[in-house]
């Protein structure tokens, strides 16, 4: 927690308390330079509020200072939840291109939220749903889903509660490659990945090919998940996905522009 703000990863623990999941480094991984690099932050910035340019005010939020005024903290998001302890909402995360939950405790400097209808959180969903990561996912029994925003989160063996650590949710593949190497690639990067059992192969953008295992960002038992947004997602849920699906079982997938 960092300033009275939990982000998190859309995980809630079995009571509906939001999970708290804060930025760390990937835990156990070696410090190891990628030789893949994220694209600049101010592209997916000049091209994100150009879109967000046309009058589509979702919720926004206020903080009132000692002074007396209102400062807005974060516009074009949705409420989740507010009490007099915290006040949550959904935004999205330009650096991560997904949508993230972040949760602010209420003190002595009250937040407020300008709400907006139902008509333009749809809009801003669409707006977001344009600059995630876009994949058309094949499962092991062939069905298929396309999502948008998909990014990988992490749930105890079986998918269920919470994990005992926080472990962030990720928009990159850390990539357990031969030698002892390893790679974290970011999804910018990827084309392709295909899951022959424990091994995976990536087809990279620039034409090239990595193969290797998957490398938990935790020692502790985990089950990463494949998470992202359908058609069928409803602005007002207080989850940032509705689809998500174990890599276990996962087949192929494949970025669309």
């Amino acid at each position: 927690m960092v300033d009275g703000i939990r982000h998190t990863g859309g995980r809630r623990y079995t009571d509906g308390a939001p999970f708290s999941v804060h930025t760390l480094p990937l835990g156990v991984l070696p410090r190891m330079r990628s030789t893949v690099h994220r694209l600049p932050a101010g592209f997916w910035l000049i091209f994100f509020l150009a879109a967000l340019a046309a009058p589509m005010p979702a919720d926004t939020i206020y903080q009132t200072s000692s002074q007396g005024k209102r400062v807005v903290i974060q516009r074009d998001a949705i409420l989740v939840k507010q009490d007099s302890a915290i006040l949550t909402y959904k935004h999205f995360d330009l650096q991560q291109r997904r949508v993230a939950t972040v949760t602010l405790n209420q003190g002595s400097l009250p937040y407020t939220v300008e709400t907006s209808s139902s008509e333009a959180r749809q809009r801003i969903v669409d707006v977001w749903k344009k600059f995630g990561y876009k994949v058309l996912v094949t499962a092991t029994d062939g069905k298929t889903m396309h999502l948008s925003d998909a990014y990988l989160d992490f749930y105890p063996p079986g998918g269920r509660g919470s994990l005992l650590e926080s472990v962030p949710a990720i928009t990159n593949l850390p990539l357990s490659v031969g030698g002892g190497g390893v790679d974290v690639i970011d999804f910018s990067k990827i084309v392709q990945i295909e899951f022959q059992g424990d091994q995976l192969k990536v087809a990279l953008n620039d034409g090239t090919v990595e193969t290797g295992t998957f490398l938990s960002p935790t020692s502790r038992p985990s089950e990463a998940r494949l998470l992202g947004i359908t058609d069928r997602y409803e602005p007002a849920s207080p989850d940032v996905f509705d689809f998500s699906l174990a890599l276990a079982k996962i087949k192929e997938v494949k970025f669309e522009e």
